[in-house]
């Protein structure tokens, strides 16, 4: 049930019988061969298909997010820390100005976790109100089943390769690439990860069958599905 999908007075009465809500949150930025919206794609999808069998509306992605070291890369737009901290707080308290009282944040992107200790302290700040933060990409039991496929897994890589972040007409290179040791080249800004980096892609193959990424991709909706179907407190 996504927000797009209704009007207002849907919510409205949507609201009479829950207080539930998901925000997905991603990111515009390269992602080597796949597109510069994968995290904003997977996001919204994994919290649309985790959401549809509750009845729970999904709010639009939140496209734009925190990622400083891929800016010499054309297309990707970083929001400031401070800037994306404030645009969570704002959406938190937009959300419970209308009545909503438990929300989750689905994450697609980590460069947006300095947000997490914002929800924890929004929470704080609010007695009978309740957020969670859920990194589908890297809960529990999807990043396991990561593993169980190919240990070699990272940013534009296989992991985030599904036939919904795929572009026509781009062909995916067939080697492994070596790990790139890019806590080092954080250290030098947006032309050194660049130049370090070369297509993006930080490590392991571009693509794996697409049988496994199905099987990925199920785990990592019903994970989703369990932070917003609760317990909640």
């Amino acid at each position: 049930m996504q927000i797009s999908a209704m009007h207002w007075r849907q919510v409205e009465e949507y609201l009479r019988g829950d207080d539930r809500a998901v925000v997905p949150l991603g990111s515009t930025e390269q992602h080597a061969y796949l597109s510069l919206s994968t995290d904003n794609i997977l996001a919204e999808r994994v919290a649309a298909e985790a959401a549809e069998p509750l009845g729970v509306p999904v709010f639009p992605v939140l496209g734009y997010g925190i990622t400083p070291n891929f800016r010499a890369y054309p297309g990707t737009v970083s929001l400031r820390v401070s800037t994306y901290l404030a645009v969570i707080r704002d959406l938190l308290d937009g959300l419970y100005g209308q009545g909503f009282r438990r929300i989750v944040f689905v994450n697609g992107h980590g460069g947006n976790t300095p947000a997490q200790a914002l929800v924890d302290e929004w929470v704080g700040d609010h007695p009978g109100a309740q957020a969670r933060w859920h990194g589908w990409w890297n809960a529990p039991r999807t990043w396991a089943k990561v593993q169980e496929i190919d240990p070699l897994a990272s940013h534009a890589s296989w992991m985030e390769n599904f036939p919904w972040t795929r572009l026509d007409g781009v062909a995916m290179p067939a080697e492994r690439k070596p790990a790139v040791d890019v806590g080092a080249l954080r250290a030098f800004g947006p032309a050194a990860y660049r130049e370090g980096l070369g297509d993006g892609n930080f490590a392991g193959l571009y693509q794996r069958d697409d049988a496994e990424m199905l099987a990925l991709w199920e785990v990592g909706v019903a994970e989703a599905r369990e932070a917003i179907e609760g317990p909640w407190r």
